[in-house]
Parts: C-alpha cells; structure tokens; sequence
C-alpha cells in the first residue's frame, strides 16, 4: 500500500511556495483523496496549483480541530472543489475559542466563518466524537485521551460562554489513522493533546500495531525540555521509523527530534512530497 502525502501549508516553505502559519495535507490512500485542514488563508489553494493538484478532485476533509489557522482555509478550499463535499470533525470545532498570548488581550482564533456559509458552499459536516471510517484502512482518532503524565493543554487557549473564559480541553483534536501492512502511518493536526497521547490512542485502536511513521504538527514549540525528553523516549520505544514535524513544533524541539532520530527525521514545509513506505 502506497501513501501519497503532499503538504499544502505550513509555517514555512519549499522554494517558490507561500508559507503560512497553520497546516494543511493531502493524502492519497488506496485512490481516496483526503485534506487533512486547510491553512490560514490561501496558501492551501495557491500552493495545490503550484504542485498541479486539482482540488476539486478531493474526497474528503477532515479538520482536526477548530482553530483558525487550521480551518481559515476552508472557504476558499470549498470555492475550489465546487461540489458538496464531507468535512469531519468533532462538534467542538464550532466552540468560541480564544487564545492570549503572553502579556495581550485574549483574541478569536476559531473557526472565521458560520457554518450555514460553507454549508452553502458545500461543505456536509460530519461532527462526531467517536472515531470516523473514512475508508477502509483510515479513520480519524475522535477524542484522544489524556494518558501520560507529562503532556499538558496549553494554558492560555480557551473557551468564552456567557462573556466568561474557560480553559479549552481541547476535545476536538484529533489525527488521522492509517491502518498498512508496515505499520500505522498518523497525521497529525497540532496533537493539542500530545502525541504520545495520540500514537498511543491509534495502537489501542489498532489492536497494538507498530506505529510506522508520524507527520505533522506536534505542539512541542512551548514544551519543557523535560517533556522534549520524555517524548523522545516514548517515539523511541513505538518504534518509529519517519517522523516529519510541521507547524507548531518548533526550532527547539525539531533540533532536538533530529539528533535523535537523525535520517528518520525530516521538516515538513510546505511544497513537500513524498510517498510512504
């Protein structure tokens, strides 16, 4: 089995391509076509053309959590496409998150638009907690359980009800699963809730498979090196053989993951293309 993964967007760039700050992939499995969120902004779209892929052709989207730099995207992304189309995600995606950052005013950064404006432009939402099939060898994670003892929501993302602020548990983040013969292949969104967590929660729901590759954002950008360390020692012992870091991992942190993982470790920007395994 053959997996087709082309980065849209990304904090930052292969030549010639525009780098945004959030994410967006696309993966081919077995002929189905996935958006894994869409970017900021543009970038998704334009970057799609730059690498010759036809949008339109996609089968699905799933977002993997509602913030903004994930899902920013999305109305240009359905412009592009023109047909009705499957978004999946967790209903928390249309929750009011804020984030402030050090010393600032909180600011909105989730979804920028009403959901009765993309469903006009196509979009189907399939919001479940649960995990989604969405073909037969992937599905997405639903809730990732809080299991380690070091991976921790970040304390200035949260939540306004009634004018008040709450911290975000962040239930809606979830990953992609890809269940192969060399082992499970996740793509990550921002891992809010770890990706020990998250490796974790796809060999439980694997029947305890061998995690082959992980790509993505990993949220290690504000980690302590204590949990840097820790997250290391836990990617060792599943195994895993390709880990291509994205968006809000960090300089810090993807120094540290390629000294220790070393040709297994790549950057994963956008414009970048490879196939697995």
């Amino acid at each position: 089995m053959n997996i087709k993964v082309n980065t849209l967007c990304e904090n930052t760039a292969s030549h010639g391509f525009i780098g945004e700050w959030g994410l967006g992939i696309l993966v081919e499995v077995d002929g189905t076509k996935i958006l894994m969120d869409t970017g900021m902004s543009f970038s998704a779209v334009h970057n799609a053309r730059l690498l010759g892929i036809d949008l339109s052709g996609i089968d699905r989207i799933v977002l993997s959590h509602g913030h903004r730099d994930h899902t920013g995207g999305l109305r240009e992304v359905l412009q592009t496409v023109r047909h009705k189309i499957d978004v999946i995600a967790h209903p928390d995606i249309w929750t009011n998150k804020y984030t402030r950052l050090d010393g600032q005013k909180e600011q909105f950064s989730g979804v920028p638009f009403r959901r009765e404006e993309l469903e006009s432009r196509g979009a189907h939402f399939i919001l479940t907690k649960e995990p989604c099939r969405i073909a037969d060898s992937v599905t997405t994670s639903g809730e990732v359980p809080m299991s380690t003892d070091y991976e921790t929501i970040d304390d200035n993302l949260f939540v306004k009800e009634d004018g008040a602020l709450r911290s975000d548990p962040l239930a809606d983040d979830l990953a992609l699963f890809i269940d192969t013969p060399y082992g499970l292949v996740v793509v990550l969104g921002c891992a809010h809730r770890g990706i020990v967590n998250t490796l974790r929660h796809a060999r439980k729901l694997s029947g305890g498979k061998p995690v082959y590759a992980t790509i993505g954002g990993t949220h290690l950008y504000r980690a302590t090196d204590e949990r840097i360390r820790r997250t290391i020692a836990d990617l060792k012992e599943m195994g895993v053989q390709k880990l291509g870091v994205s968006h809000c991992t960090g300089f810090y942190a993807s120094a540290a993951l390629s000294r220790e993982f070393g040709k297994a470790f790549f950057l994963n920007n956008a414009g970048t293309q490879f196939t697995l395994p």
